[in-house]
Order: C-alpha cells, then structure tokens, then sequence
C-alpha cells in the first residue's frame, strides 16, 4: 500500500536539488505534515544552474479514491515531473497507507488485494548506448543516432527530454520534431522490453550550440516507478 505525501516529504530533482511543496488546502495533517492533493505546487533549490528544475505542480495518477475538496490525494508512488520534464525522487516517512481504489467497491467487499502491477515497486531499467564524446559541427556530416533500451514488467510510459546548456532552455521531444526523428514516438510502453532510437540530423545537431546538451529518457511503470538515462552531446566547432 502506497503512503500518503506530506509537505514533510524528501522530494528532489534529478540534479539532486530539493523541493518544498505548498498545498493549496492545508486541512489534514500527518505527523505534522500537510497532505498534498493534485494541483499543489512546490519549488525546488536545484543546483543545475543553467537550466534548473525550478518547481513542480503534483500529478495524481488517478490510481486511488481519496480527495481532499473534491481534489485527488497524492500517493508517495505517483509519478512527478519538474518544469522541466525530468523526474522527481519523493520519500516520506509517516506510517499513513491509502489503500483506497477507484471507482465503487461492490456491496458488502472489501479493499481488493493490489493487483501485480500495483504491488510492483521496482523502479523500470532505462539504459543509453554510448555515444563519442564530442560532435565538431564542421566535421559531423552524418545523423547522429542514440539508442536507448527500457525494461519493466509493468510498463505505462516513456518520455524524452532535451536539456540544452548552451541555449538555457528544455524541450519535449517524445514525439519528436524536425530535424530529431524518434522511433516508435509519443510515450505509448506496452511490452516489457522495448527499445527507441533517436536520429539527429547534422542541422540540428549545429543548431544545439556549442556545448553540451542533455537527453534524459525516463521509463515509468504502471505504479509510478521511473528510470531514466542520459546521453549527452557535446558540439564543439
């Protein structure tokens, strides 16, 4: 059974900066801490200063019945994303289960035992093939391709982040874009093992700047665990 989250929960970024959330209705307390509910924001002392993970608004994945004013109570197992689309670690340290489910129970019956997914904590293998360190954008004429392989018994979804230090700026490339072809695109993870490869044309790979650029991809299962891998490409002229 998943904890409740409370406002006293570790929550940090994938660059190991924490995060303080300020519920919007902090009216049920545990161990001191506020219960958080969907909606509820928080901010982050992320150390990643040319494009830090500056907050988070909390996601329910709808997998629990409880609300507090008609909005879902966060599981310490819901899955959370920064601004910046990368992934949040969360622990919490109270003994508070929501073992609630959607949807009405019929009469007379309990609680159902947690289906496997459900009890499947263990967080997805996410993995990038190794890539050369460095891209001259006078030299690199060719596509520039990363392969990346996810595992999970449970599969729910994938999403691909770009990280740009030169720009200062994140990017949504899931379902890729011109010039950044991804194969299958759009998150959808629905076998145990899968794998996607990113092919970057020699155009986009100069208009990257010169620097490193960041690609995270985060796997994450159908209770909320996440993996995730990096490859970086660094341009140089």
């Amino acid at each position: 059974m998943p904890l409740v989250l409370t406002t006293n929960a570790l929550v940090q970024c994938i660059h190991g900066g924490p995060g303080t959330t300020a519920p919007l209705t902090p009216i049920w307390t545990v161990n001191g801490g506020f219960v958080t509910a969907e909606g509820d924001t928080g901010a982050l002392a992320c150390p990643f200063i040319l494009c830090p993970c500056v907050g988070y608004t909390l996601q329910s994945m709808n997998l629990n019945a409880t609300q507090i004013e008609g909005r879902q109570v966060i599981l310490v197992t819901d899955f959370q994303q920064s601004f910046t689309g990368l992934p949040l670690t969360i622990q919490d340290f109270h003994t508070t289960y929501d073992n609630s489910t959607p949807g009405p129970l019929p009469a007379g019956q309990g609680v159902p035992p947690p289906t496997p997914a459900m009890a499947d904590l263990i967080p997805p293998i996410v993995t990038a093939a190794a890539l050369p360190s460095v891209f001259s954008i006078s030299t690199t004429h060719t596509p520039v391709v990363i392969t990346y392989t996810l595992t999970t018994d449970h599969p729910l979804k994938w999403i691909l982040t770009l990280i740009s230090e030169p720009l200062k700026s994140h990017r949504d490339l899931t379902s890729g874009v011109a010039g950044a072809s991804v194969v299958p695109s759009g998150g959808s993870w629905t076998t145990p093992s899968m794998s996607i490869t990113v092919t970057l044309t020699p155009a986009f790979v100069a208009a990257l700047g010169i620097g490193k650029t960041h690609f995270y991809l985060t796997g994450v299962s159908a209770r909320g665990a996440s993996g995730n891998a990096e490859a970086i490409i660094q341009v140089t002229t």
